[in-house]
């Protein structure tokens, strides 16, 4: 083996290719050779000089190359240059125009040299282009260096192992690392943060082919490693017209103000939601604790992980603060609320009772001057400001709380107590925008817990001053009948309204059982059951059959402004066993009789008390030891939703076979035609005739009678 052999790579690199592929320039080119002989006669056509010159291998073969391929006019001169190239061995290149075969002329680039072979015979070598051809190249070359070189795009190309090979000034300046130093490198080198995503998007490109267009990256590079920055990436593969795969291309837009304005434009459309969200959600009952945790529900997760809403427990008094500015404040938790399962929650304030806060403590400072507490990023000082205790702002800290806002609770220009928001997960801080919304929710909470809170005082006045005007629990002993009876107030945000019982006895140990119901709500209404219930009393008293007591009812009612009432009123005599009723607009009793289906007792309905004028009937029927009389207002059976005919046969099927004690009967009737948020409150009275030590004989029969 020679030298020669000797100095020939005996391996090659694995990711070398061997022969190496071709290139495609001189395809593109469409570059020709010609030999021509010492003679001047064509000895060698390429297949590419048919395109370039317009005649066939055997068209030229043995012409001589000035005749076929030059005008006239520049025959001596081409002979001159072909001799001085022939002779001395003088290289020449330049664009010189040729005749075609169709007889056009054209510029052609010619690359001429002089050849020897083995046996020292002179041939010219000539490698021709069409000019033509050639300057759109490097028109197109020049216009793709300029594209790229001043393009306000990033622009790169990497090889197949992804590897930098050309990289724009513009991208340089997106990276904050000159071109230079790209060269060779890979995006793991650049861009250590992103580089699975980057690698992965340009080896999908590579392996299918398929440009990935647009795609989203935010984060931060050399440049500007301070602040996240959004860029807009499309890759593309790049292919010769042979098929091989030359490798990738990359652009990079920098669309930071873009990616900004849309962020913003989608913060502000999430912050109308939320807005409408709680303008639906906040505020749906006329009460205070409610109305918290409706505020706290909505405020998790848009707008924070933790929220809480304490409200100034002398404001729920109805009381006068202190006014001292270095004291506490004392607080009442309404509601917690968290975006996931989280100790923070636990470690707040337990809904319900009541904390004090000192002047030096973030939520007081709040309250104190109306006016937001912000801490953006919260430090292990700031959270001991923040929590009840310290062992509450250790749990705070580990698990992630950073930070924090408050917001007062603000209506009619008093300050009712405070909003206060929290994050953990959520990586941002709280910004301006974090704050307004978050005020306007609270703007929009207070007004709502506001009216919920002096609603119920309200409704607890009304509700003091109607127990205080119902009879005493439990009844005196009564001849010959055990009653039971129940008052039970709307559960929902409706005021008080006017139901009432009574059981008087009267002379002759007979007992008399009255339900009736004020038609309004509040303390009117309450009051007016007042004046009626003693109304009804003195009557009792009296000996009055009960239809006469009713019409001196009507013409009570009469007297009251805007009132009307519904009324039952029955007298038990327990030595007849009999017990006779009448009836001003009100339901119908049920008796209930033992061994026998409940039933509605067939009354004259009448008219409710204050219509004025109309005459009211006494019916009379007999109610046997065991036997029970069941009066009731319509709070008891009455629903939006159903009519009641419906109720009250539901009122007679709870009934038929229930044989509790009277106590329990009540409670059980509550419970089963009950709803949880009735919006009417309801007075219930249940008597059962029970035997006397000593009866007389009953002159009377059963049969009812009407006077």
């Amino acid at each position: 083996m020679d030298d020669a052999d000797r100095s020939f790579p005996r391996e090659i690199p694995a990711r070398h290719q061997w022969p190496a592929p071709p290139g495609v320039l001189l395809d593109l080119l469409s570059v020709s050779a010609v030999v021509v002989d010492s003679g001047g006669r064509i000895v060698f056509w390429s297949p590419q000089a048919d395109d370039v010159f317009g005649y066939t291998a055997k068209e030229a073969l043995g012409q001589y190359a000035v005749r076929l391929l030059v005008h006239k006019e520049h025959r001596y001169e081409v002979m001159r240059w072909f001799a001085r190239l022939r002779d001395a061995g003088t290289s020449w290149a330049g664009a010189f125009p040729i005749r075609h075969k169709d007889g056009s002329t054209r510029l052609v680039e010619f690359r001429n040299m002089r050849l020897l072979d083995d046996v020292g015979d002179v041939y010219v070598l000539g490698i021709a282009a069409d000019q033509a051809m050639v300057q759109g190249l490097e028109t197109k070359l020049a216009l793709s260096d300029h594209l790229v070189s001043q393009s306000p795009v990033g622009v790169a190309l990497l090889d197949p192992d992804l590897r930098y090979v050309l990289v724009n000034p513009a991208l340089a300046r997106i990276n904050g690392i000159p071109a230079a130093d790209h060269i060779g490198r890979r995006p793991r080198d650049i861009h250590p943060d992103h580089a699975e995503i980057i690698e992965s998007a340009l080896r999908q490109v590579l392996g299918a082919g398929v440009p990935l267009i647009d795609r989203y990256l935010v984060g931060r590079t050399q440049a500007d490693p301070e602040h996240d920055h959004a860029y807009s990436v499309s890759y593309y593969r790049l292919t010769a017209p042979s098929g091989r795969v030359i490798g990738v291309a990359n652009s990079v837009v920098d669309v930071t103000e873009r990616h900004l304005a849309a962020a913003e434009t989608e913060r502000a459309r999430r912050r109308l939601t939320l807005l409408a969200d709680a303008s639906a959600r906040i505020g749906t009952t006329l009460e205070t604790e409610r109305t918290a945790r409706e505020l706290a529900a909505v405020a998790v997760p848009d707008l924070a992980d933790v929220a809480a809403v304490d409200i100034l427990d002398s404001v729920l008094a109805f009381r006068r603060s202190s006014g001292r500015q270095d004291g506490p404040e004392l607080f009442r938790a309404l509601a917690v609320a968290g975006a996931y399962p989280t100790g923070v929650t636990g470690s707040a304030d337990v809904v319900g009772e009541l904390s004090a806060y000192g002047a030096d403590r973030l939520i007081t400072q709040c309250v104190r001057t109306g006016q937001p507490v912000v801490v953006p990023r919260a430090q292990r000082e700031d959270l001991l400001r923040i929590a009840r205790d310290a062992d509450a702002a250790e749990v705070f800290a580990r698990a992630g709380v950073h930070s924090y806002l408050a917001v007062p609770l603000i209506a009619h220009n008093q300050v009712l107590g405070a909003f206060d928001v929290m994050r953990a997960r959520n990586p941002l801080p709280f910004d301006h925008d974090d704050v307004l919304l978050a005020r306007e929710l609270a703007a929009r909470a207070a007004v709502a817990i506001d009216n919920a809170r002096w609603h119920e005082n309200v409704r607890n006045s009304a509700e003091t001053l109607q127990r205080s005007l119902l009879p005493v629990r439990p009844p005196p002993r009564l001849a010959g009948l055990d009653v039971a009876s129940r008052y039970e107030p709307a559960q929902a945000s409706s005021e008080i309204g006017g139901d009432w019982y009574d059981v008087v006895p009267v002379a002759g140990d007979r007992t008399a059982l009255v339900v009736g119901d004020v038609m309004g709500k509040g303390i009117d209404a309450a009051a007016a059951m007042g004046q009626l219930r003693a109304t009804t009393c003195a009557y009792a008293d009296l000996g009055m059959a009960p239809h006469e007591v009713l019409q001196h009812l009507d013409k009570i009612t009469c007297g009251l402004e805007d009132f009307i009432a519904t009324s039952v009123y029955a007298v038990y005599d327990p030595h007849r066993h009999r017990c006779r009723i009448a009836n001003a607009g009100h339901l119908p009793p049920v008796i209930v009789r033992a061994g026998r289906r409940p039933e509605l007792l067939a009354l004259s309905p009448g008219a409710p008390l204050g219509v004025g004028g109309v005459r009211f009937r006494t019916s009379s029927f007999v109610l046997e030891p065991g036997d029970r009389l069941v009066l009731y207002t319509d709070g008891l059976v009455e629903t939006r939703d159903d009519p009641i005919d419906e109720r009250l046969t539901a009122l007679l099927n709870v009934l038929d076979g229930l044989r509790q004690p009277l106590e329990e009967t009540c409670d059980w009737l509550l419970n089963a035609l009950r709803h949880p948020y009735d919006r009417d409150d309801v007075a219930l009275l249940i008597a059962e005739a029970r035997p006397l030590e000593k009866e007389p004989d009953r002159t009377a029969g059963d049969s009812p009678e009407t006077c």
